[in-house]
């Protein structure tokens, strides 16, 4: 499905899927609503236990935001990363390259560490900065066996439940818990019933807080 840039009210990119009549992000605010999110919500509050390390798994890698944004706040905080990031469909090169977020970002180093993220090999364990190791899995969710240590903190970005309904089920919720190492978060942006509802079937216990511009509440 074609894929087009778009400027969401930030002044950050998503990406639009014309098809779907659906976002990478949300139009008010791509980066703004992965720090609030993903960053703030999820790394920050394991961070605070300080972890000597962490593993991460990104359901939709997309457009390397999130994990971009989390190998910079890693930067000064001393503790190591393992971030796998699950991604069906990959963007091209001319669509990633395309993506504004460095410029945005004020770490002099973001273009070149966005860069590895991006260009680093499908399926295989790669150190992007000391401290930090990605590994970058092309396959659907549904087919996916994980493999190797529990996920500390599962940053969850599928696109919405209105869209993939498929992906926000108890089934699937039920193996990301098994995966999940014991008190281990899962956060995403989504706080529809159906998605709380699954969350609470598989075992989540449920958070309700303030989510990001356009959005009252998240999980």
């Amino acid at each position: 499905m074609q894929k087009r840039l778009m400027i969401t009210e930030d002044g950050s990119h998503t990406l639009r899927v014309d098809g779907l009549n659906e976002h990478y992000h949300s139009t008010y605010g791509a980066l703004s609503e992965s720090l609030h999110v993903f960053i703030e919500a999820g790394l920050h509050k394991k961070l605070d236990d300080l972890p000597q390390k962490l593993h991460i798994l990104e359901i939709g890698f997309g457009t390397g935001l999130n994990a971009l944004l989390t190998l910079l706040d890693e930067q000064s905080r001393g503790c190591d990363i393992y971030y796998t990031g699950l991604e069906a469909f990959p963007l091209e090169a001319d669509l990633w390259q395309g993506l504004n977020y460095p410029g945005l970002l004020t770490d002099k180093k973001a273009g070149e560490l966005f860069s590895k993220l991006h260009t680093a090999e499908w399926g295989n364990q790669i150190e992007i900065v000391p401290g930090f190791t990605l590994t970058k899995i092309q396959q659907k969710l549904e087919n996916y066996q994980h493999i190797g240590s529990m996920a500390d903190i599962i940053y969850f970005d599928a696109f919405g439940p209105d869209v993939q309904p498929e992906l926000w089920t108890e089934e699937i919720f039920q193996r990301i818990a098994d995966i999940t190492s014991p008190g281990g978060i899962l956060v995403t942006y989504s706080c529809k019933g159906t998605v709380k509802r699954a969350l609470k079937a598989a075992g989540f216990e449920i958070e309700k807080i303030p989510g990001p511009k356009g959005k009252r509440e998240m999980l």
